[in-house]
């Protein structure tokens, strides 16, 4: 008898340090079925998504269309909003973050957020960076807490340009210094993802340019999740983006297709400037 070798093709496997497409990355937010409410008004609809971590995930949408709302959504920070409710399930690790007993603190310090305006402290550089280590008790001796406070200002790219003034002012930073300072003050903490509402808004264009790179090179050691009006810096910083529409999420998926060829007619006439 004839033995008849057959050759099977071999399985391609990526190098190890090949990247993560997004469909192979763990879900770092599972949000399910999601309605907000303000009183009896409806601001968010039926809203479902993953969202895969160390990625940039952008929000994009007109004015009032719920994006913002959503983003706060995610760390519970529409709590402090009276007459506020929530229906729907919020995953982070498994586990509903609106579940009954949840430690709003604690989420806090996991999921950090940065805001449209700066709003530094009206101490130290330093001990704006250190304000929340502090309070959480994150360190055990002061060289400790030294080392936090240059660690978080070497990530936000700002430790050069004030590491011979810590003991100066927050307040006379530049705009563009303040928000990285405050981004400095949110990586203190050290959390899994990172919440931006529109943190370049306010700021020049080359300052904006600094966020932009900033907000680039941290989603190796963050999820990053950020609301933006301003659709070039959506394609230029994000791996997905997310388009809202009166309190709705009309279309999710990468970056590129939604910009260049989105499933979604509404999606497209946004994208292309039809209305905004």
């Amino acid at each position: 008898m004839t033995l008849v070798h057959t050759s099977v093709p071999a399985l391609a496997v990526p190098p190890r340090d090949a990247p993560l497409e997004p469909w192979q990355r763990p879900v770092a937010i599972d949000v399910e079925r999601l309605n907000f409410f303000y009183g009896a008004k409806r601001a968010l609809e039926d809203i479902s998504v993953r969202i895969s971590s160390h990625l940039v995930t952008a929000f994009i949408g007109p004015s009032g269309c719920g994006k913002s709302t959503f983003l706060r959504t995610l760390n519970r920070m529409n709590d402090i909003i009276p007459g506020t409710r929530v229906e729907g399930k919020v995953l982070i690790e498994g586990r509903d973050i609106y579940a009954p007993g949840t430690d709003v603190v604690a989420l806090r310090r996991r999921v950090g957020m940065v805001f449209q305006k700066s709003n530094p402290f009206p101490k130290t550089i330093f001990e704006n960076v250190a304000y929340g280590v502090r309070i959480n008790g994150l360190t055990r001796s002061r060289a400790e807490l030294e080392e936090r406070v240059e660690e978080s200002l070497q990530s936000a790219a700002i430790w050069d340009e004030v590491k011979d003034r810590l003991h100066d002012s927050a307040l006379a930073l530049s705009g563009g210094q303040q928000q990285r300072l405050c981004i400095a003050r949110a990586l203190a903490i050290r959390p899994e993802i990172l919440l931006m509402d529109e943190p370049a808004s306010a700021l020049d264009p080359i300052a904006t340019q600094r966020i932009e790179e900033l907000i680039y090179s941290l989603k190796s050691s963050y999820t990053i999740v950020i609301v933006t009006h301003n659709m070039q810096q959506a394609a230029r910083v994000s791996d997905r983006t997310a388009f809202f529409w009166l309190g709705r999420l009309i279309e999710y998926g990468a970056t590129d297709r939604i910009f260049t060829n989105p499933a979604e007619k509404l999606t497209e006439d946004y994208v292309t400037g039809r209305f905004g």
